[in-house]
């Protein structure tokens, strides 16, 4: 008899199978756990109080992934893939902890580290007749989605009501179907206490990278502090003296991220045939690159560690993504399956024009997706100085406009948090951006074209090699206090002859129209879509 396990989900988590409720092997949001199933099938009976102490237990590390606090004392435990942010942002060329590994042995050996944050999830909040109430009738798709964005907004700014320890987000689920308020203890001060060294965290390397079972130390240790102390959580796990054994029920808390399980066939066809390959090809010269920067010399290689660890992980997940949506019996069991949807819903009448918007959106958006994708989506994508001047530039814009107007990174819920990342002072390599934006700009041109107005004016008829090296050379956003300049002393951005700031103005010209017009034309139809096919899934099947 296998494992039987039950992963409960907070954070992003998507819409479930559609097929009547069986508590079996799946994904599970908290309050919309089954748990009288359970108790008929399995003969275990999961109360509120469990699934609170399963909730306040586990905790986000806001760089992507999912921890838990292990004592009374604030100690967290995560993987290292997860810590290695941190540990790398920590490593010096004379102490490199993902070389060595690192224990803290006493509270004031631990290493305080610049930028993480770590959330809990206190409360879960139904919004989603606020967020799709504030939608007038008759308004357009785009006219629809701003409207949609400006309640979250109001929601999450409402909800944080300026508490420095308080973190709201509105959580899209079954594609757009339901929208919940998530409410989260938020810890700044996190430090590290212990990591094995990254050879045996990492033993196998990327060929071993997603394949089961592995055999390493993936695990690290850190502790929260509150106001100088460590942290005394709402709650913490146990460690046991014994392993599960065959046939265990197990439950997993955790933040995951989204999944695509009710995406339709035209959603699909054009991951497989358009974004997907572009992304991984995009993924693959940065690897390239970053391994070229890492043949330079043994520093060399340490500073490209993490961006290349990152980027290899991303580019084998996407390498999995492909090789499915290749896979003729997957697909094609995917296409009955919304063949036999769509015949049971068969008494919607609306329902057909819904994947026919669905499929024109997804169809219009081939012509211009590679524009949007490596001006907008994918530009910094490994490059900390091109992430940091974009950051600055666009917080200087939008700070300046009303909350539901904004970009929603920028909206007022969600500036403390990017502010302790853009204002952190983790170390930047400026060899290593310049080798990486040199990379972009080749990329960049090969793919959307040199004569390409943004391509022409960010080389200016140079090298990518060039122009990358006078950018960089004249930038000032190493340092922590010219990036608060920049970002909060009015005037002071325009005024600015930066070079990274005057190459995401001209990234920025395409990146937002790129970004206006997908949100206008694709993101809105699609939003309004899911929730109209969620809803007859729910008719259908229930929203367990």
């Amino acid at each position: 008899m296998k494992t039987l396990t039950l992963t409960l989900a907070a954070g992003l988590a998507a819409a479930l199978a559609a097929r009547p409720v069986r508590a079996d092997e799946g994904l599970w949001l908290f309050n919309a756990f089954p748990k009288d199933v359970v108790r008929k099938t399995h003969g275990f009976t999961v109360t509120d109080a469990y699934l609170d102490h399963l909730r306040m237990s586990a905790v986000r590390f806001n760089n992507g992934g999912t921890g838990s606090f292990v004592s009374a004392n604030g100690l967290l435990f995560t993987n290292h893939h997860v810590g290695s942010d941190c540990i790398a942002k920590l490593s010096t060329p004379a102490n490199d902890l993902m070389k060595k590994g690192f224990l803290a042995r006493t509270p004031a050996e631990e290493r305080a580290c610049p930028d993480l944050e770590v959330n809990v999830l206190t409360g879960i909040e139904d919004v989603t007749e606020k967020v799709k109430g504030a939608v007038k009738q008759g308004a357009s798709d785009a006219e629809a989605n701003r409207a949609r964005n400006a309640a979250i907004a109001e929601i999450e700014k409402a909800c944080a009501g300026g508490v420095a320890d308080r973190r709201c987000d509105v959580v899209t689920l079954f594609s757009g179907g339901l929208y919940h308020l998530y409410k989260y203890k938020k810890y700044t001060d996190i430090r590290l206490v212990m990591a094995p060294e990254f050879e045996i965290a990492f033993f196998g390397g990327d060929p071993e990278n997603f394949t089961y079972p592995r055999y390493n130390l993936d695990i690290a240790f850190f502790r929260a502090y509150e106001n100088g102390k460590p942290a005394k959580p709402l709650d913490h796990f146990k460690f046991a003296r014994s392993g599960v054994k065959e046939g265990d029920l197990v439950f997993v808390p955790g933040h995951p991220g989204t999944t695509g399980r009710l995406l339709t066939m035209s959603q699909l066809e054009f991951s497989g045939e358009v974004s997907y390959p572009l992304i991984h090809a995009r993924l693959e010269s940065i690897i390239r690159a970053a391994k070229a920067y890492s043949a330079r010399g043994a520093e060399e290689k340490r500073q490209a560690q993490d961006v290349l660890f990152g980027v290899e992980n991303s580019f084998k997940a996407y390498t999995g993504f492909l090789r499915g949506l290749k896979d003729r019996a997957l697909m094609d069991q995917k296409r009955a399956d919304e063949k036999k949807f769509r015949e049971a819903a068969a008494n919607n009448a609306s329902l057909g024009k819904v994947y026919d918007d669905l499929s024109t959106a997804m169809s219009n958006l081939r012509a211009y997706y590679p524009e949007y994708a490596l001006l907008e989506t994918y530009a910094a994508t490994g490059n900390e100085l091109l992430r940091i001047a974009r950051t600055v530039l666009r917080y200087a814009e939008e700070t300046k406009k009303p909350d539901g107007e904004r970009l929603k990174e920028f909206r007022s819920a969600a500036l403390p948090s990017l502010e302790q990342e853009l204002f952190s002072e983790a170390p930047v390599y400026p060899a290593l951006d310049e080798a990486l934006l040199a990379n972009y700009l080749e990329f960049v041109s090969a793919r959307l074209g040199a004569s390409h107005p943004v391509v022409a004016s960010l080389l200016e008829g140079r090298t990518a090699a060039a122009a990358a090296k006078a950018y960089v050379s004249a930038s000032k956003l190493m340092d922590v206090a010219e990036r608060k300049r920049l970002a909060k002393e009015p005037g002071a951005l325009a005024a600015s002859k930066d070079g990274m700031i005057e190459f995401a103005r001209k990234l920025d010209v395409g990146a937002r129209a790129a970004r206006k017009r997908y949100e206008d034309e694709v993101e809105s139809v699609v939003t309004r879509a899911a929730s109209e096919i969620a809803r007859a899934r729910f008719s259908l099947y229930g929203a367990a």
